[in-house]
């Protein structure tokens, strides 16, 4: 954006000084950081504080500083004036400004309104008495905590989480607690009775009386509240009553200032209200009939309005599907989404009284709708990620409520809880990142998200196999309703497009180079990121085989050398050997590089290929050359493309053999060698079920029987080993080789970029491949079709190309690895 000088600027004015509302300048910020003269009107004597960390100060573990987002002199470093303690009464919309109760009025071109939401106090008589609170500010905690004393007595009305949350503070100082809940049990709104009496137990355990289907009658009380009396006629001695029965979008302002509201203030997906010139966020927003209360959610609608105050216009909110994951008391409580089956619903409950463990999935045409949860919570990403995704979960339903260790996922999370591990417990492995280390950057940066965690301390940065871990920390440390992620994941920082927009952008649009995507779509950086270029790279290779140029720019430095580079700087040259098959006058030539070039190490590779170790950058033209004139193209060992097709001896040879697996072998790896995918991509072909060439642990494998050959899709052997789906049964090597190029292409065309099969069939499902595959079998030719047609462009040999005239400088890399 063209910066403008203070007299030109547009001045925007945000009413509310919370979490959502600043949240939005932050973000803006991040895009247009001199495009406005801001204001921020709050009505608190504070700045900018984590209200969802309230409860640890009212029971002493963090103080008001450490849960503060951004200090005064952060809005003095952006250049934001601030006005604390200022109530603002309405707008005056003609005018355009903004009317405080004192008086003083504001000017604008554009506002926010973000007031957020206030505790819901029911019409009790009595309920005006001094000693009665809510529990929705830091002013509320302080009216607490002078009430505190050893052996008062509290009353909290409401069994939701902030009801909960407050009497387990109140606890901690000593004070007699009982909560009143007007329902059949506990946080009713996320927890279902089962998981209700269990918390209800747990909460009895620690010293905390629950009373439910109670009603509240009457407040008792003269200077100030002594008693409360039930519709029952029972009576409790009370010093303080927290009314935690549920918040309200707090819409004043708005209804003064004649916005459209109905429950909240009325928004469209780009947060506008009905007024052109003032957006709204946060809790106090209304958008398509829904109203949100937690974190995620409002941090969604502070992205896509910073993005039209930016003047991008590409944001777009559709609602959130959001997830709760918090501990109450000590006890972790998951839910998200359904927690009560309807007649189309079916569940699957698993409960263990004994350890407080309660888990129920609803299920609906094999996709998750619902997950409740008590003690252990820690597949509760997993699950909340299988209901966004709408992944078919019909291959998973025997292991699925024992979590995701137990369907092929070999994370941490079946070993350990995230609670107890000690600060010195490592969570990422790649990058040596423990436990400590992420919650001291959660606490000291005031980080929301995963994205935020992996900037700050690289853990779940590198294979993702920890991911799960840091969301539970995130959780735990935040303390109240983290999310898990996102409902809609940009492909990148560079542009709030996801990666199925982008790729129905460069159809639609027609768009063939990168510079193109970035005008159409708005691109945030003039030349894009490591992380977008090469997926963009990659799309575009996809959908224009025949015309787009690769751009060596846009990639790692492996891709561009064709080479792998090793730790000490050298790189590793794979030839290409079909189906493990080779000749002497190919291993003579092979020896006589490694001689001739001194290479260190020549090894025998896991894939049945020979991979030589060690040759340095400026030898790899000459090494290329020799090679290729020995008949030998690249291996792509460094690609995110076809590797290898393993094989074993087949028929030929061995006793068990049922077909011959190294001639299939050959030809599907001739057919589909050179293909650029979303990852790399690894075949294999075992002659019997004995399976020596480990097929069902491969991208896609083939079993071959007496009567045919079976097709499995989706495995992987590395950090996370997961075994293959079977995919179908064939009787020719036809049909084989039809079905492979078809599940290639079909990969191609709809996985994200750095998308292995694995979690690619893991979103989409099974059946939704089987679908495309085996009941359309005119979609399958055409997929297969257009796999072949793409290869009359892909496969040519990159060492060739090189050795033939390659300029030295081409092996300047431009993306390094990361």
């Amino acid at each position: 954006m063209t910066a403008q000088t203070p007299e030109t600027k547009p001045r925007l004015v945000l009413i509310g000084n919370g979490m959502a509302g600043v949240r939005t300048l932050e973000e803006l910020l991040k895009l247009a950081p001199d495009m406005y003269d801001i204001t921020v009107i709050g009505d608190e004597p504070w700045a900018n504080y984590n209200r969802i960390m309230l409860s640890p100060v009212l029971a002493g573990e963090q103080t008001i500083p450490d849960i503060m987002l951004n200090d005064d002199d952060w809005y003095a470093k952006n250049g934001i004036t601030l006005h604390k303690g200022i109530r603002v009464e309405r707008i005056d919309r003609l005018r355009c400004e903004i009317i405080t109760a004192d008086g003083q009025k504001f000017p604008y071109d554009r506002a926010i309104i973000a007031t957020g939401s206030r505790a819901f106090i029911p019409p009790i008589p009595g309920a005006e008495l001094p000693g009665v609170v809510g529990f929705r500010s830091i002013a509320d905690v302080d009216t607490m905590l002078a009430a505190c004393k050893p052996g008062g007595h509290a009353i909290v009305i409401g069994g939701g989480l902030l009801g909960l949350e407050a009497a387990a503070g109140l606890v901690t100082h000593g004070m007699n607690v009982t909560v009143l809940h007007r329902n059949g049990n506990l946080m009713d709104r996320q927890l279902d009775p089962a998981a209700g009496r269990l918390l209800e137990q747990s909460l009895t355990d620690r010293g905390i009386k629950i009373r439910l289907n109670a009603n509240t009658k009457t407040l008792h009380g003269t200077d100030r509240v002594s008693s409360v009396e039930l519709a029952d006629g029972t009576t409790l001695p009370a010093d303080l009553v927290v009314m935690a029965a549920g918040i309200r979008p707090n819409i004043d302002v708005a209804l003064a200032s004649r916005i459209h509201c109905e429950q909240g203030i009325v928004v469209d997906d780009t947060m506008l209200t009905y007024d052109p010139k003032i957006y709204s966020v946060g809790e106090c927003v209304q958008h398509r009939k829904q109203c949100y209360g937690l974190v995620a959610p409002l941090f969604e609608q502070a992205k896509v309005c910073a993005n039209h105050l930016a003047r991008y216009g590409i944001g777009k909110y559709t609602g959130s599907m959001t997830s709760t994951k918090l501990k109450v008391t000590g006890i972790d409580v998951f839910s998200a989404g359904e927690i009560h089956a309807g007649p189309e619903h079916e569940e699957i409950v698993l409960a263990d009284a004994a350890r407080g463990v309660y888990k129920k999935l609803i299920l609906k045409e094999n996709r998750i709708e619902g997950a409740v949860m008590i003690g252990d919570t820690m597949d509760g990403a997993w699950y909340f990620q299988l209901m966004r995704d709408g992944t078919d979960v019909t291959a998973q339903r025997e292991q699925l409520l024992f979590g995701q260790a137990h369907v092929g996922d070999s994370g941490h999370g079946a070993k350990a809880r995230i609670a107890n591990l000690p600060d010195d417990a490592e969570i990422c492995g790649c990058n040596g990142v423990c436990k400590g280390d992420i919650t001291k950057a959660i606490k000291e940066h005031k980080l929301f998200t995963l994205d935020e965690v992996r900037a700050h301390t690289k853990a779940a940065a590198s294979c993702g196999s920890c991911t799960g871990l840091v969301e539970d920390l995130l959780a735990s440390t935040l303390g109240g309703d983290y999310s898990a992620a996102p409902s809609v994941k940009p492909m990148c920082g560079c542009t709030d497009a996801t990666h199925d927009e982008v790729r129905t952008a460069i159809y639609r649009h027609e768009l063939t180079t990168i510079p193109a995507i970035f005008a159409e779509m708005k691109w945030k950086t003039p030349d894009g990121c490591a992380k977008c270029r090469p997926a963009l790279n990659f799309y575009l290779l996809c959908a224009w085989p025949e015309t787009y140029q690769d751009d060596p720019q846009s990639r790692f430095i492996n891709e561009r050398v064709h080479a792998n580079i090793q730790k000490d700087g050298t790189y590793s040259v794979i030839p290409r050997i079909w189906g493990g098959v080779t000749k002497p006058n190919e291993l003579r030539a092979i020896a006589d590089v490694a001689d001739k070039y001194e290479i260190p190490t020549v090894k025998i590779t896991g894939g049945q290929r020979i991979d030589l170790l060690g040759v340095k950058k400026d030898q790899l033209p000459d090494v290329w050359r020799d090679l290729s004139a020995a008949g030998f193209v690249s291996g792509h060992g460094y690609g995110k493309a076809l590797r290898t097709v393993k094989t074993c001896v087949g028929k030929e040879w061995c006793r068990f053999g049922t077909q011959d697996s190294t001639g299939l072998g050959i030809k599907l790896e001739q057919i589909t060698w050179g293909s650029w995918m979303p990852h790399k991509f690894k075949i294999a072909v075992s002659g019997c079920p004995r399976n020596c060439a480990e097929a069902t642990v491969k991208d896609l494998g083939v079993v071959c029987v007496d009567s045919g050959y079976e097709l499995h899709v989706g495995g992987n052997a590395g950090i996370k080993v997961r075994v293959t789906d079977f995919l179908c049964k064939v009787a020719t090597e036809e049909e084989v080789i039809e079905y492979t190029t078809a599940f290639i292409q079909l990969y191609r065309e709809e996985a994200h970029y750095l998308d292995r099969t694995a979690p690619w069939i893991e979103r989409v499902g099974l059946p939704y491949v089987q679908r495309r595959l085996i009941e359309d079998p005119v979609g399958r030719a055409e997929l297969a079709a257009r796999f072949m047609h793409s290869q009359k462009f892909s496969q040519t040999d990159p060492w060739k190309e090189r050795a033939d005239g390659v300029a030295r400088h081409e092996f300047a890399p431009v993306l390094e690895l990361s």
